[in-house]
């Protein structure tokens, strides 16, 4: 028996942050679409954020703003306006883990930065703090150094994972890829399923760094795609109070990030990146646990951690190939050489995936594409549905 044809609007693969934000801006916008993920939804770049959505401060730590800093700025609000239902998205489900994130020095910020922060230009975006303000982790005497509230937000990204997949009932759908494939036809990029073919009108590339063997299964070469290793460490402890916030160093990026999460048995873990996670990417695990170790010491001494249990997590975080491996500024949307109606897409990072949106929802209207009549989806029920990803710190530790 033939496999039915199913042609859909739109068709995703990917079903991170990247894919299931487009599909519910899409489906919002009155596009039928309908997305593929082979593993669990949020799996691996996207439950193993740190959950921030930043305004790009923590990329101002030279004294200037770079131009990822002036794109990135608004989206905090933009985030704000979803978490209230009033935004292309509705997050109103999503769990805020805190509503500040702070930048501290352990000594005090270079004259220059510290004018900078004090400018006209960052009014609004960045408050220095009286010690009376302090968050508790760092409200002790011997702490001398100084600290900032920033306008970023923390949130905890499975529950924004199944916010964005509640919201597509009956639009996602597991796809095996032993028994599925990706054809090309007239040009055309088609998914064959056991239970159906399915032609979109546009396929839309979602997969993170798994895109760069999507885009070779279409037989293509662009976009190419760069990866940018991270290690980060992961440290189970008995400390209760949370903790959200950069720590400034040496370099223009922050030295150590700290954000504060529980276990499903309600055990508190910190998660640590920044500098640490870049540089010790390639190392042995053991050795970034020591790093991490040493720099828990050296900025909070005062700190009682209690028995701690430490692990590792090794992303690589895929985007869009740029001069020198440099970090995109931008989310990005380009073109599947090899076929007309495919595209890939990377929002190179979670607080710029409402950009994202926005640029598919251009990039399809100068491709003169408007919602059409909406397919039979029922064929596609065989191939079940994914389940949502579990924390890093819940697998780590099991």
């Amino acid at each position: 028996m033939t496999a039915p044809v199913i042609q859909p609007d739109i068709a995703i693969i990917g079903g991170g942050i990247a894919g299931l934000w487009a599909l519910c801006q899409l489906r919002n916008a009155g596009y039928q679409a309908v997305l593929f993920e082979q593993e669990a939804l949020g799996s691996y770049q996207t439950v193993g954020s740190q959950g921030m959505i930043h305004g790009g401060i923590k990329y101002a730590l030279s004294g200037a703003l770079s131009n990822s800093s002036e794109t990135i700025s608004s989206m905090p609000g933009v985030w704000r306006e979803c978490l209230a239902g009033n935004g292309k998205v509705d997050l109103r489900n999503c769990e805020v883990l805190s509503e500040d994130f702070y930048l501290w020095s352990d000594t005090g910020l270079t004259s220059r930065v510290g004018s900078f922060f004090a400018s006209k230009l960052l009014r609004g975006r960045v408050d220095r703090l009286a010690p009376a303000d302090y968050p508790a982790v760092l409200a002790n005497p011997a702490f001398k150094g100084q600290v900032y509230r920033l306008i970023d937000l923390v949130l905890d990204a499975p529950s924004l994972v199944k916010t964005l997949a509640d919201q597509s009932d009956g639009a996602i759908f597991s796809i095996d890829w032993n028994t599925s494939s990706l054809a090309v036809d007239s040009r055309q990029a088609i998914i064959d399923t056991p239970f159906a073919q399915v032609r979109p009108r546009q396929l839309i590339l979602a997969a993170g760094a798994g895109n760069e063997g999507l885009v070779q299964a279409l037989g293509g070469s662009s976009p190419a795609m760069q990866r940018r290793p991270l290690q980060q460490v992961i440290v189970k402890h008995e400390y209760p109070e949370p903790f959200f916030g950069h720590c400034t160093g040496g370099s223009p990026s922050p030295r150590l990030t700290v954000s504060s999460h529980r276990t499903s048995a309600g055990e508190p873990v910190w998660y640590l990146g920044g500098d640490l996670s870049t540089e010790g990417a390639d190392w042995e695990p053991q050795r970034v646990i020591e790093r991490a170790k040493a720099e828990l010491d050296e900025l909070f001494p005062w700190i009682d951690f209690g028995h701690c249990e430490w692990r590792t997590l090794r992303l690589d975080r895929g985007e869009p190939r740029q001069s020198a491996l440099k970090r995109p500024d931008t989310a990005y949307v380009g073109a599947v050489d090899s076929v007309d109606n495919a595209l890939v897409t990377w929002p190179t990072k979670l607080t710029l995936s409402p950009d994202l949106g926005n640029e598919l929802e251009h990039t399809l209207a100068r491709r003169d594409m408007r919602p059409g009549p909406s397919a039979d989806l029922a064929p596609l029920a065989g191939l079940g549905q994914p389940p949502i990803a579990s924390a890093p710190w819940d697998t780590l530790f099991s």
